[in-house]
């Protein structure tokens, strides 16, 4: 008879074993999903064609994270504005889930609808401020938005709590923008958002990313931007395509850690500017 109730007591407690590894395995599958929804929420908002000026150079790379099965809100943008000139636009969403992903499409909407108002920077990133506090979500981003006149080379240039961009010139100049930028979207009312002036010269780039690329357990922000301002010189004097930088850029991001999404946005002319105007690269 011990024996006969030892042996139910096994049966007992494999039954259970049985019924909890159906468990794990259930909420890991629903998880799974979870990600694939957000991964695929994501690529869907995320623009499917860059917009195309004689001599303009744009390359894109995006990784999404799957650190702990969950997603970011990283995003790209580029599409031409009403007046000929092209927005550009790169950001963060704070959080790792869904509601992060359908942030994230909202602030590139917004952004985009507001642009047919206004392609001024600092308006834009404070009208979608406003926007994004009106939906009173718990939620905010960071992000850089860009209008780059093609012809000119000329560039203006607002931040909202995002990391600088890094820029390269031809002759091997290269370093990390140190424009002032204001506070993350979505925190505060009534902010304002400085514009900053560039020029973007025949064979230079601006690479605007995300802080997946460049931050993480491996590697501090200081010496992965760094990394990128390295890339960027060698691709500016060697005249590589916008695409080779873009990818070896967020090949490096694989040094972070890569816990976080990873967007990278490569920026370049190959036309000369107006005649008159210094060939150089960067300026202030």
């Amino acid at each position: 008879m011990p024996r006969k109730r030892s042996t139910d007591e096994g049966d007992e407690l494999l039954a259970r074993l049985g019924s909890l590894t159906a468990q794990a395995r259930e909420r890991a599958e629903q998880q799974r999903t979870r990600v694939e929804l957000a991964i695929a929420l994501q690529r869907g908002m995320l623009p499917r064609d860059l917009p195309a000026a004689p001599g303009l150079r744009l390359a894109v790379q995006y990784t999404p994270a799957t650190y702990g099965l969950n997603v970011g809100g990283d995003w790209y943008d580029a599409f031409t504005l009403p007046d000929g000139r092209i927005g550009l636009s790169i950001g963060d969403v704070q959080g790792h889930n869904i509601e992060a992903a359908a942030y994230m499409g909202q602030v590139r909407a917004g952004l985009r609808a507001l642009a047919s108002v206004t392609g001024d920077p600092g308006e834009l990133l404070a009208r979608t401020n406003e926007l994004l506090l009106s939906l009173n979500s718990e939620l905010f981003a960071t992000c850089t938005f860009m209008r780059l006149d093609p012809v000119t080379g000329v560039l203006e240039s607002a931040r909202a709590g995002h990391i600088p961009f890094v820029w390269a010139t031809a002759d091997g100049r290269a370093g990390v923008a140190d424009d002032e930028g204001g506070p993350p979207l979505g925190i505060d009312s009534g902010t304002r958002y400085p514009v900053t002036r560039h020029r973007l010269g025949t064979g230079g780039v601006f690479v605007l990313l995300t802080d997946g690329v460049v931050e993480g357990p491996s590697l501090d922000i200081e010496e992965g931007l760094d990394q990128v301002v390295r890339l960027a010189a060698i691709a500016a004097v060697a005249g590589l395509k916008a695409q080779a930088l873009a990818g070896a850029v967020i090949k490096g991001a694989e040094s972070v850690g890569h816990e976080d999404d990873a967007a990278v946005l490569v920026v370049g002319l190959d036309a000369p500017c107006v005649p008159g105007l210094d060939q150089a690269g960067v300026q202030p």
